[in-house]
């Protein structure tokens, strides 16, 4: 029999089971198992009453929303995954598609640069903007230092937020004993986090996968601990207070006549501090991007990338696995160190509660959605994640179910982040030349 004959009459066969019938019972299982989980979360709510007494009230209405939203959505996925199927998209890329999304990358960098370097001159009168435009280059610069032993070199690390604890506190410590600036304690605090992570790289230097991601834990906890018992130094549960902020090269930002408004001879405003503050995180998260781009097309990004891909066939290549995990752990943990002491110098209070493991967590998440060891798709996580969690104030309720739901759904359809694509660090053009001279010759 033709085999060109016999696959449609087994697609025939086949229809039948994956037809209306099988996307309806599809659906009503998945609003099903969406009943089960809404039910507490929002059918009924509890609140603890006067006299100790527990007050109860239910929202019928939302819970039936939600689940006919899975119903309805079940049923809209399934008939997308049919339409796409037919048309090759979930297999390779073609070629122009591929080219397109290279494209849009490259005008969508600049812009997104240009925009960021002109958020404080658009919306200088909104205060709340430009602390959330500080807020989410903070966690932009986390998530590529982050980004440096995850996305690169293949090191799961959840104690990243140690090293921004380290960073935090040696600027407080270092300017709040020694009166030091903020530039002088900068370097301080990125060699003293660097440091930190080289201590943490030598225990786990045999270990990885899962055991790595204990240890880098167990590091991220410990930090907290102490930082949070070690009274005499740290100052405990109550942290340490009246943090210097930044100077303009030596001139503050304060409304005396020795500040830079009054040398500029124009009228002091408080937001010319937290402009200062934007440019400031703005320069450090460049500076970050451009040493990671750097970095990557040196020797030493090349082995973290085949560290990344595998280690035995990385150790077989005559590459020095210590060195280049420690390199990993170290620049990881300087960059992490560098975002502390601003987070001190910006809040001018710092307390062990700002350094709790979810803030590893949100770092880990900004760089395992946004595609790890793309810097375009960890800049994009950052701004969503953060940006998103601000949409959904309003509704504290149901802000995290949101925000799951969302996650989830970008691990099914993209499962490598928003930005899954690596363009890599070396290209063969001269060897593909050699051989295409040598095919001309009549050699190959």
């Amino acid at each position: 029999m033709d085999p060109g004959v016999a696959a449609p009459a087994s697609d025939a066969a086949a229809g039948p089971q994956h037809g209306a019938a099988f996307i309806l019972k599809k659906a009503l299982l998945s609003a099903l198992v969406a009943l089960v989980l809404f039910s507490l979360m929002i059918g009924v709510r509890t609140e603890a009453g006067p006299e100790g007494k527990l007050i109860y009230w239910t929202r019928f209405g939302d819970l039936a929303l939600l689940v006919g939203l899975v119903f309805v959505g079940s049923i809209a996925m399934e008939l997308v995954r049919r339409w796409i199927g037919p048309l090759g998209l979930t297999e390779r890329m073609p070629e122009g598609v591929s080219q397109v999304g290279a494209t849009l990358q490259r005008v969508l960098v600049p812009a997104l640069l240009i925009f960021t370097v002109l958020i404080p001159v658009i919306f200088y009168d909104q205060r709340y903007i430009l602390d959330l435009g500080i807020l989410v280059l903070t966690y932009v610069m986390l998530g590529w230092g982050l980004n440096i032993v995850v996305g690169l070199a293949g090191l799961l690390d959840l104690g990243y937020v140690a090293f921004y604890a380290v960073g935090a506190y040696s600027y407080a410590l270092l300017a709040t004993t020694f009166g030091l600036s903020f530039w002088v304690c900068l370097p301080l605090a990125g060699i003293l986090a660097s440091f930190w992570g080289v201590l943490l790289g030598f225990p786990v230097l045999r270990l990885k996968g899962d055991y790595l991601a204990i240890v880098t834990l167990a590091f991220g906890e410990i930090i907290r601990l102490v930082l949070l018992n070690w009274q005499d130094l740290t100052g405990g549960p109550n942290g340490i207070s009246g943090i210097p902020r930044p100077s303009f090269f030596g001139i503050p930002l304060t409304p005396g006549d020795d500040g830079l408004a009054a040398m500029l001879g124009i009228e002091f405003s408080p937001t010319h501090r937290v402009v200062f503050l934007f440019y400031v995180i703005l320069a450090l998260a460049l500076l970050t991007n451009w040493a990671t781009i750097r970095l990557r097309r040196l020797p030493i990004g090349r082995a973290w990338e085949a560290l990344r891909e595998d280690e035995i066939a990385c150790r077989a290549l005559g590459i020095n696995t210590t060195t280049t995990k420690l390199t990993a752990f170290a620049l990881g943990a300087m960059f992490g160190g560098f975002a502390g002491a601003f987070f001190a110098t910006r809040q001018g209070f710092i307390s062990p509660e700002s350094f709790s493991f979810q803030e590893s967590a949100l770092v880990l998440a900004i760089v395992v959605l946004g595609g790890m060891g793309s810097q375009l798709g960890v800049a994009l996580a950052a701004l969503v994640m953060i940006g998103g969690f601000e949409l959904f104030r309003g509704f504290d309720q149901y802000r995290m179910l949101v925000f799951g739901l969302a996650m989830v759904m970008l691990m099914i359809w993209r499962p490598r982040g928003l930005i899954g694509h690596r363009a890599p660090s070396v290209y063969l053009e001269r060897r593909a030349a050699i051989s295409a001279e040598l095919v001309k010759e009549g050699h190959g």
